[in-house]
């Protein structure tokens, strides 16, 4: 049997990918599992996503071997689906993939019934193991029908059950006494699982714990808690000077294979970036370290230089190959080190890099780490410049083209804010730039209510709707934006956003399921509210809406947010509930309101804003605008009805829209702050 190119129209870069297989792939669709009844066949689900390297290894030896193609096209009805473009479909079946093996991975390979449901469920296949799993798992369908459909039937019964149960809802006590004790028993909590030598939680691998790490910086400024900043600043140091994080260039890998933060998987994503470019721009805010500010700010010129696109937003990620090697592009040699400097830098780069002969990566190369300053700045400086000449005459990772809206919302947040802390106006107006696109491409405002759409790519919006991480994340990115810009617009795009995650995502009892309820449905409707490599749409929700009612005086959004916060109590595992806690350290605060009124030109008004993102509480929402501008038909209440004192800029400190005396000066702007952030 023949194959047939159906990918070949999708926006999916991983997709397109496999778009000239000799598999005969499907996307995601109905007519797939309708093909699959006709011929009576199993389904193979393989999920994946473009910048992973064990998916393309496993691209390269079976769907693109004609053997094991042709088993494929004879055996099964094969669908390709991008983990990126369809979360939904990644989490229930990831869910199905741990309960039956234990682990999870990409790339995930699901055998199902043409009802969607799984009945044998691993990752990544060699070539002739899969191949024998193919061969098998056909002779089982034809031999054993009853037992197989049996078996797929009762693990989706115990899917769906499992998803069902309800999460723990908050006691009698009040939400604010029972927050103070469970954010100190999570921080006590992380202390037993921190790595002090290392940095980090856990063992190998290590992933950049971004949430935890805003948690632990906004429970220090709150409560002092010098274990919290302790914890925070050692494992953002470690991180930084380590191989995942690009010495030359800028940016974070997805993750380290060690404990020590040396070797990389090399992948880049666009949102561990943003998260992090954020963490180091508070921790430079809090502690002033050369090095926190350093890295915020290539971390978001590396964004901007290696992400955005020709349409202003920023695309998904780099891949972790070049040339068919994990790596290639980033590691070095001594002889490569001495061919782009000469004898004599090549030895001072490869003391201050840590390149041996013997290598720390693969093949006698090694990643670059920083472990301590050089004596010699300007030289390294001058070192840096020549290899990163020397590098570009390589050739580059491919990227991940789409525009992903939640990733996107993430990324706005960390320009906007690292932008004003670090006076950099270039960030905020690339930040304003992918605002813009989301609002013009990805939002659609129409009769069947305000819907954002999950993907783009080159200015083309990909298939189906947002799931909840996309309304959530891009309201936390505007939100940010109208704090950095003083423009009311983007309160107004957040508050339709949050309006409907409200409308369609809530679960009736405080919670959030992660696709609307009119969505595809799946075997279960997913919902959790435990952080993953990004703040969960649950948690992402909570915080979005806390600042919203902070802005805005709503009432309902600030319940709704607090009320979404009980999964943050349980306390059992911190480590999957960094954003719900770093949302409950912002409520303790107040959050604290900060209403700055000035012309947006006079340096006064410049002075207050820069003062009060350097001062407030964390969590703080911040409103600028003009005198007698912005108020509520503006969409920002906090500055309705405040003005110039003595006809200079004034800011307004502020709780529940109860405000202190006006200021006008950087230091009383201090000093208010200081006693607002009184418990």
């Amino acid at each position: 049997m023949g194959w047939v190119n159906r990918l070949k129209s999708a926006t999916s870069p991983y997709l397109l990918q496999h778009a000239d297989n000799p598999v005969d792939w499907w996307p995601w669709c109905q007519e797939a599992f309708d093909e699959a009844r006709r011929r009576d066949l199993p389904v193979l689900l393989s999920v994946g996503y473009s910048a992973c390297h064990w998916c393309h290894v496993m691209a390269h030896e079976s769907f693109e071997d004609p053997q094991t193609a042709a088993l494929m096209n004879e055996h099964l009805v094969a669908i390709k689906v991008d983990r990126e473009e369809r979360p939904d479909i990644d989490a229930v079946y990831m869910t199905a993939t741990q309960a039956m093996t234990g682990q999870g991975g990409w790339p995930m390979t699901v055998f199902m019934t043409p009802d969607g449901e799984p009945f044998f469920c691993g990752t990544y296949f060699p070539r002739e193991p899969f191949q024998r799993l193919i061969t098998a798992v056909a002779r089982t369908w034809g031999d054993e029908r009853e037992r197989i459909t049996g078996q797929g039937k009762r693990i989706a019964a115990g899917l769906a059950e499992r998803a069902a149960a309800p999460f723990a809802q908050p006691g009698t006590a009040s939400l604010r006494d029972q927050l103070g004790p469970a954010l100190s028993a999570a921080v006590a909590s992380l202390e037993t699982d921190f790595d002090a030598a290392h940095g980090g939680f856990g063992g190998a691998p290590k992933f950049p714990p971004s949430m935890v790490l805003e948690f632990l910086l906004r429970h220090h400024e709150r409560t002092g808690s010098a274990a919290a900043l302790r914890m925070a600043e050692t494992t953002a140091e470690a991180m930084a000077r380590g191989g995942m994080y690009d010495q030359l260039g800028g940016g974070f890998a997805r993750y380290s294979v060690d404990g020590s933060w040396v070797v990389p998987h090399f992948e880049k994503m666009l949102y561990d970036n943003a998260l992090l470019a954020r963490v180091y721009a508070h921790l430079w805010r809090r502690t002033g370290s050369p090095l926190a500010g350093r890295v915020a700010a290539e971390t978001c010129d590396w964004m901007i230089g290696e992400l955005r696109t020709a349409e202003g937003g920023f695309a998904s990620a780099l891949d972790a190959d070049s040339e068919g090697e994990e790596g290639r592009f980033y590691v070095w040699t001594p002889a490569q080190l001495a061919g782009a400097l000469g004898d004599a830098d090549a030895a001072y780069a490869a003391q201050v890099f840590g390149v041996t002969a013997d290598g720390t990566f693969e093949r006698g190369s090694s990643v670059l780490q920083y472990r301590r300053d050089a004596d010699d700045p300007e030289r390294l400086r001058g070192i840096r410049s020549a290899l990163l000449t020397a590098r570009a005459t390589r050739i580059r990772p491919g990227r991940d083209d789409k525009i992903v809206a939640a990733w996107n919302g993430l990324a706005i947040a960390a320009l906007a804010e690292t932008g004003l802390l670090l006076a950099r106006p270039d960030l905020v107006a690339a930040a304003r730039g992918a605002a813009q696109l989301l609002a013009d491409l990805h939002v659609d405002v129409s009769g069947r209510g305000v819907r954002i759409a999950r993907t783009s790519r080159d200015g083309e919006r990909g298939p189906g709707d947002g799931v909840l991480e996309d309304y959530a994340c891009a309201a936390e990115g505007f939100l940010a934006l109208a704090g950095a810009t003083g423009e009311p617009r983007w309160v107004r795009a957040a508050g339709g956003l949050l309006d409907a995650a409200l409308d369609r995502f809530g679960d009736g009892n405080g919670g959030f399921y992660d696709t609307a309820d009119d969505a595809e449905r799946l075997l279960y409707r997913p919902q959790d509210p435990a952080d993953n490599a990004t703040p969960s749409g649950w948690f992402a929700a909570s915080g979005a809406l806390l600042s919203y009612g902070a802005l805005t005086g709503s009432r309902r959004h600030e319940e709704a947010a607090l009320a979404s916060l009980a999964p943050a109590l349980a306390g059992r595992f911190p480590r999957a509930a960094g954003w719900g806690l770093a949302v409950a350290e912002a409520y303790l605060s107040g959050p604290v309101e900060v209403a700055i009124v000035g012309e947006p030109g006079d340096p006064r008004t410049a002075a207050l804003h820069r003062t009060a993102l350097h001062a407030a509480p964390p969590g703080a929402v911040i409103a600028a605008g003009p005198p007698g501008g912005a108020g509520d038909a503006e969409g920002i209440p906090l500055l309705a009805g405040r003005g110039l004192v003595g006809g200079v800029p004034a800011a307004y400190v502020c709780r529940d829209f109860a405000c202190r005396a006006p200021v006008t000066t950087p230091d009383e702007l201090r000093a208010a702050l200081d006693g607002a952030n009184a418990p």
